[in-house]
């Protein structure tokens, strides 16, 4: 059981419904991964993409972690049946000689490959990821029928900002969406508050909405955002400041008393644990975005887990970042919180499949085998042409 051709390719992505809106040059990596098993007349091949946010891995996929995976020797990646593909033994040939450390870009490359992994071996059992995952873990007597859902967005807009941020959320909430998130800290506070009540009259009350800084604020300044927001209600408060400046989010901990969220921003087991020891956050409130694929991928992921939940950390506090089918499944199969869901940003990459409904702010499950993308017909030709 081998692998035989890898193939990566780097796409823009747009943080916008409308790409034509400059998004600061924002990449992602595509890669297939063709098998050697034959079904139904043709090779098994999974699809994976390097979730969003970050940039393409190009190089260190192309260069340094794919080339390990086409020269693993026959039965190094297969299950302990010879049956399928055991995507932690893969990840293990991946990380074959790698230092600790590192984190930053590696983990990116390895999660991209990591996710057409999963996709091949779901597919090639017959099972949507989901169900695979879950039972390869032991956990499938726990699986849902739906998970809890939010829509992500509320990007800064060049001109009109306001008219467009309200139109953005009403057209999240008429697709099914009681929850949603917008971006503040690019524009001054005066602004950030009027985008918070314009996004929060389209979602029933700012107890619905979450805010994300991306991690634009230091020291006072992070202090004068909390004291804004703190009478406003939020959901939640997100990437209050740059991820290991710990000092700064305790002190922000300390003086807000909603819910803080924080790690979409760090990828190890490592710096998980440092934000456990040194972050000030609360378990009893406080969300983890931890990305499944910029985190090594989901062994990545369940490493960062148990540390977490080891910290008193509870499983319902998982909110993964990445807005994309394979996080539905992760949380799903993990028995998470709930999913990000980017249904008008990052396409074709973000959202679920075709004519998927979000009822109420929860999501049916997708039941193909694998992740799902061939349900995404603008994705899956973007696949098909690389493969």
């Amino acid at each position: 059981m081998r692998i035989v051709d890898i193939r990566e390719r780097s796409v823009a992505i747009s943080r916008y419904a409308d790409p034509a809106i400059p998004s600061g040059g924002l990449t992602t990596s595509m890669v297939t991964i063709v098998t050697d098993v034959v079904r139904e007349g043709r090779p098994v091949v999974g699809y994976g993409f390097g979730s969003i946010g970050r940039f393409a891995q190009g190089g260190l996929i192309r260069e340094r972690f794919a080339p390990r995976l086409l020269a693993a020797a026959d039965g190094a990646l297969a299950d302990a049946a010879g049956t399928n593909f055991d995507p932690f033994r893969a990840w293990s040939v991946m990380m074959a000689g790698e230092k600790p450390g590192g984190h930053g870009e590696r983990c990116v490359a390895v999660g991209t490959l990591d996710m057409a992994l999963w996709d091949a071996a779901a597919k090639i059992a017959g099972l949507p990821l989901h169900r695979f995952s879950a039972d390869r873990l032991g956990r499938g007597d726990s699986v849902p029928d739906r998970v809890q859902v939010y829509a992500g967005g509320g990007y800064l807009y060049p001109a009109d900002d306001l008219a467009r941020l309200a139109e953005e959320m009403r057209r999240l909430a008429d697709l099914g969406y009681t929850r949603a998130k917008i971006k503040i800290g690019a524009a001054g506070l005066v602004q950030d508050l009027r985008r918070i009540e314009t996004a929060a009259a389209q979602l029933a009350g700012p107890g619905n909405l979450a805010v994300d800084a991306m991690n634009v604020y230091e020291g006072p300044a992070a202090l004068a955002a909390a004291a804004a927001l703190a009478p406003l209600g939020l959901w939640w408060f997100e990437d209050v400041c740059d991820p290991h400046d710990f000092p700064t989010q305790t002190a922000v901990a300390a003086a807000y008393p909603g819910p803080i969220a924080a790690g979409e921003a760090l990828f190890s087991a490592a710096e998980a644990r440092l934000l456990a020891l040194h972050g000030g956050l609360r378990p009893d409130r406080d969300i983890l975005l931890f990305d499944p694929v910029h985190c090594y991928g989901l062994p990545g992921t369940l490493r960062i887990i148990e540390v977490m939940t080891a910290a008193g950390w509870p499983r319902q506090a998982f909110w993964p970042h990445g807005g994309h089918l394979f996080t539905l499944h992760v949380v799903a199969a993990l028995g998470l919180g709930g999913a990000e869901v980017n249904p008008l940003s990052f396409q074709p990459f973000g959202g679920f499949e075709d004519g998927a409904i979000v009822s109420d702010g929860f999501a049916s499950l997708p039941q193909r085998p694998g992740i799902g993308f061939e349900g995404r017909a603008e994705l899956h030709r973007l696949f098909r042409d690389l493969a």
